[in-house]
This record gives C-alpha cells, sequence and structure tokens, in this order.
C-alpha cells in the first residue's frame, strides 16, 4: 500500500502534510500530498509501492502533532453501486490481512459531517459481510478503515493496534462535565487522555497532589485538577468560579503568571495562557529547570503563518535547553481535538 490517509483539524492541511513530508523522507520514503484546504485530511502517496504501510508500522504516531489518526489505503474505490457498496469494498478488504474491528469514519469537514448517516447505517452490514469472509478476528493486530467521501468513493484500509490514535478519526468523545466552569476544562482532559497512559492515571494524577494553574480564571484546567482531589494554586489577576474556590483545594493568586514561582516544587503545572508561543515556551523550560514542577501541561497560541515551523523551532529550542542543562525529560506536542488556532504541549521531568 502506498496511499497514507491523515486526519487533521480543518484548515490545518498545510502543518499535516508538511510533517508528514519531512518525518516520511527522515525515513526514505518519498513521495507526493493530495489535499485541499478545509477537507481536513490529507493524502500521502509514497513512491515505494509499500511505503504507506513501512510508515505506519515504524513511524511513532505518537511524534505527529497534526494528524488526528492515520492509516495506510489502497486507491480509493469509485463509483460503488448505492443498491450494493458492500461487494466492491469487500473485495478491496480481502487484500488486507484480518483485522479486528471496523472503524467507519469520514472527513471532519461540513462534507464529511453530512455522510455520517451513511458510514452508522452502512456499519452493521459492512462487518457481518467481514465476518462471514473471516476478515474480521478478535485477536488480530490490525484495524479496518472504511472512509466516505460521498456515497459513491471511499478509502479503505488498516492501522496498526499498537501504533494509532484509540478513537475513530482520532477524536475522543468527551462531554462538558456538569459544574465545569467553561469548556477549556476539556482540553485539559483530552491532554491526559493522550499523553498519559490510562493505567498511570492514579499516580501520576493522584489525590493529594500540589498543582499550579497559570493564566487560571474563571477556572476550566483548575476544575479537572480539584476534581483529581489536588490542592492548587490559581494564578490569575481575574475572578475564579465561586464553586471552586468553596471546595477548600484552591488558593487563589491574584498576580501575573509569568512572575509566579511555587515556594515548593510541586507535581503539577498547567498553563494556557494566552502569550506569544515563544514567551509560554520560555516559562515552561524554566519551571522545568528550575524544578518547580515534575510534570506540566501547556498550550503554545500559534502565529497566523508558519504554524508547523513555529511548532518545531520552540520544540528544538527547549529540547536543547534542556540537554545542556543535563536534564532528562520526555517533550511531546499534539494538536488536540479540542485545540482551536494552537498545539498542547506535555513536558516530564525525569
Amino acid at each position: 500500500m502506498n496511499h497514507l490517509f491523515l486526519h487533521c483539524r480543518p484548515g490545518f492541511e498545510k502543518e499535516c502534510a508538511a510533517e508528514i513530508t519531512q518525518r516520511a523522507g527522515e525515513r526514505g520514503q518519498y513521495g507526493y500530498i493530495k489535499t485541499k484546504d478545509g477537507s481536513a485530511f490529507v493524502l500521502f502517496v509514497t513512491q515505494d509501492q509499500d511505503g504507506a504501510l513501512a510508515l505506519i508500522k515504524h513511524l511513532p504516531f505518537q511524534e505527529l502533532v497534526f494528524t488526528r489518526q492515520w492509516f495506510a489505503a489502497a486507491p480509493i474505490v469509485t463509483h460503488l453501486p448505492p443498491e450494493d457498496r458492500v461487494s466492491p469494498l469487500l473485495a478491496v478488504a480481502e487484500t488486507f490481512p484480518a483485522t479486528r474491528e471496523l472503524v467507519v469514519e469520514t472527513p471532519d469537514s461540513n462534507e464529511g459531517k453530512e455522510l455520517s448517516a451513511l458510514g452508522r447505517k452502512f456499519t452493521g452490514p459492512f462487518s457481518r459481510a467481514l465476518r462471514q469472509a473471516g476478515q474480521l478476528q478478535a485477536e488480530a493486530p490490525w484495524f479496518l478503515h472504511l472512509l466516505f467521501l460521498s456515497g459513491q468513493r471511499a478509502y479503505i484500509g488498516i492501522s496498526p493496534s499498537g501504533n494509532r490514535a484509540p478513537w475513530p478519526m482520532g477524536i475522543p468523545r468527551l462531554r462538558q462535565p456538569k459544574g465545569a466552569p467553561s469548556r477549556a476544562t476539556l482540553k485539559l482532559e483530552e491532554a491526559w487522555h493522550h499523553f498519559i497512559p490510562a493505567q498511570e492515571w492514579d499516580f501520576r494524577l493522584a489525590n493529594g497532589m500540589h498543582a499550579v494553574d497559570l493564566g487560571a480564571a474563571p477556572g476550566g484546567w483548575t476544575w479537572q485538577l480539584v476534581r483529581r482531589g489536588m490542592f492548587v494554586d490559581a494564578v490569575d489577576n481575574g475572578p475564579m468560579a465561586k464553586e471552586l474556590m468553596d471546595s477548600g483545594l484552591v488558593t487563589h493568586q491574584r498576580v501575573d503568571g509569568f512572575l509566579y514561582r511555587p515556594e515548593k516544587p510541586v507535581h503539577w503545572l498547567v498553563c494556557d495562557i494566552a502569550d506569544k508561543p515563544a514567551r509560554v515556551a520560555s516559562l515552561i523550560s524554566h519551571w522545568a529547570l528550575e524544578g518547580y514542577c515534575r510534570e506540566a501541561v501547556f498550550n503554545l497560541k500559534l502565529p497566523m503563518k508558519q504554524r508547523y515551523g513555529e511548532v518545531i523551532k520552540l520544540a528544538e529550542r527547549m529540547t536543547d535547553q534542556f540537554a545542556q542543562a543535563g536534564l532528562d525529560v520526555e517533550l511531546a506536542f499534539k494538536q488536540l481535538y479540542h485545540d482551536r488556532e494552537e498545539v498542547t504541549g506535555h513536558l516530564r521531568v525525569y
């Protein structure tokens, strides 16, 4: 397979394309891009006939910033007959190894959302046909992706179970919690789902930990910390939600987030300050270098132009700073579903 299908946020196709082109080239895989603005996906067609399959096996998905989900695909299937879409798609699926589960998707665009009803209606019949053909096996190491571009056009392909997003289209279905003071709370919840394995939540997001929230008001991110039973210094000159202050776990520090420093090191730093990305990245680096925190989640608000280049530049700058200081860290970035013109960073100090 030489077609690599990548889901991304609408409007960030160029960033997704630039990233996969660079990362594939580093692994000796070259090709060309097919996409259009606002489509919410990128297709990378490799020169090597099995190039997409090689990339999806060996390029770590977690390292990709602007790709939400991916799969190696056969060439697009066209002219699907409305009276029998199953047969031609099954014929393609039977050329793949056995898969454990069918994932039916559409691009995350207005056009794609109009196809969601078709996807739901088609899932049952196609799953039954796959099962009868022996293509669905519970222990198989692959997932089968079917993505409709229209009622007559679809991509079908596979992704490896250990190197993909756990959600269809890379979109976690999180509900706005009752009592949370803003929808920004979902950014931090999604970040934890993405960066921290579920089996590690109990000791990395533990009750009784101490945390700092820079740019806290009105408290969307603080709410998530309190929900985990943490003690929080909420740093912001703006007002905090009364319910959070009544919890007994929050201390409101009315100071500039760039100037605040904790009296003692804390377990967690979270930061959603709207400022230049270079300034925020420098702030996070300073906290880590000074030993003020063990882990951090932070957002970088991206410029209108050179968004991918800005992320790479700041990631390299932070990495160099930590290396020069001899600090052992884990640093990663992702444009999450609940992000907008930004990316979320995660830092862990060992």
